[in-house]
């Protein structure tokens, strides 16, 4: 599997356009009575048949292969903890699993970290599994992670990535204060808007892909106003994409240096700056020395135990020039790697020995 390095960033992002075919077509929106709960088997805790009227729920949708759900567990679970005696189930419904046995192992190495109740899609008579279908699909969502929240009438009050999800929203369904046809008219309206900067992205994206830069420009600026103030560090990620494909060295840098001064304390940030950085080719060596300095930055923060920091660590360093260095970082990286991430640096570190980029 290949870096997931800028799914938060670039997907949030990417998806107004990608999500607006699904969306036309969901048939399950906020308001709507939940749909049943089609669980093949219970990996972690107490199984749940079908929804209490006096508990609330979270289905939140993830699989262990996807980075950003790693990224939400520990905060799911903080919510889990917050809520668990005031009414509140959390299931982690594990979907589009590439390897269902991996799911168990991947539970039990989570720990402390992922301590809610954790369930396995039925898939008998469905190649996609009966809750893709009947939750994701119904609901025109097509990435990961998702939550849903389902009110004590068993209505679905809330969709969308658990990062975003307000405490706010929990204590007004646990109250009871849950409008089901309020929520359906706010949901409709927040679509209508994802729609209309949906329309700007993509016309954006059809402007990249035509190397028209500056009605690409335009469109991107038109695009960020329509955001909240913190989606638009995002933006510049997108930015900075732009200006490496177009080779506009100068306004790379400025938008790179600009990003390096953001969320100072995440090391999973400035990794996924210097990973985009360091995999564009022909990049200037300012914006070469900048990647390393992100990628130090990011292996401290992590204390040097992260294996796709350290991955991106020795690609800087082999970039650079410094085989041995290199090699011996990404040594580090496959030490510190889960096993099933082990045969992919193991080809990194093998191409590093023989003296080329990895692809």
């Amino acid at each position: 599997m290949k870096h997931v390095r800028l799914a938060v960033a670039l997907a949030a992002l990417a998806g107004f356009a990608g999500n607006l075919q699904a969306a036309a077509k969901a048939t399950l929106k906020v308001g709507d009575p939940a749909p049943k709960l089609q669980v093949a088997k219970w990996v972690q805790g107490e199984g749940v048949k079908d929804f209490a009227k006096d508990k609330a729920y979270i289905v939140e949708f993830w699989a262990t292969w996807c980075g950003p759900c790693r990224t939400s567990i520990p905060h799911l679970n903080e919510i889990h903890n917050k809520y668990k005696d005031k009414g509140l189930v959390v299931i982690g419904q594990d979907v589009w699993e590439q390897d269902e046995d991996e799911v168990p192992k991947f539970v039990k190495q989570m720990g402390e970290k992922m301590t809610y109740r954790v369930a396995l899609d039925d898939k008998k008579g469905s190649e996609k599994g009966k809750m893709a279908e009947t939750w994701m699909e119904a609901a025109g969502q097509n990435g990961i992670p998702t939550a849903f929240v389902i009110s004590k009438t068993g209505h679905i009050a809330w969709i969308g990535h658990p990062m975003t999800l307000k405490e706010k929203t929990l204590d007004d369904v646990l109250a009871g204060t849950f409008d089901p046809s309020k929520a359906a008219a706010e949901a409709k309206l927040k679509q209508d808007q994802e729609e209309k900067r949906g329309e700007v992205f993509q016309n954006f994206r059809q402007a990249a892909e035509a190397k028209d830069w500056d009605k690409a420009e335009e469109n991107l600026n038109a695009f960020e106003k329509m955001l909240d103030e913190d989606e638009r560090d995002n933006v510049d990620m997108i930015r900075l994409q732009m200006n490496l494909k177009k080779n506009d060295a100068a306004a790379a840098e400025k938008v790179a240096k600009r990003l390096s001064e953001k969320q100072p304390e995440s090391a999973e940030y400035h990794n996924q700056l210097s990973w985009m950085l360091i995999t564009q080719t022909g990049i200037s060596k300012d914006l070469i020395a900048l990647a390393e300095k992100e990628a130090i930055r990011a292996n401290d923060l992590s204390k040097g135990k992260s294996s796709e920091i350290l991955d991106t660590l020795a690609r800087v360093q082999f970039v650079k020039g410094q085989k041995e260095e290199a090699i011996a970082t990404q040594q580090k990286a496959m030490d510190a790697a889960e096993e099933s991430q082990k045969k992919r640096y193991q080809k990194t570190l093998d191409s590093y020995k023989a003296g080329n980029i990895p692809e």
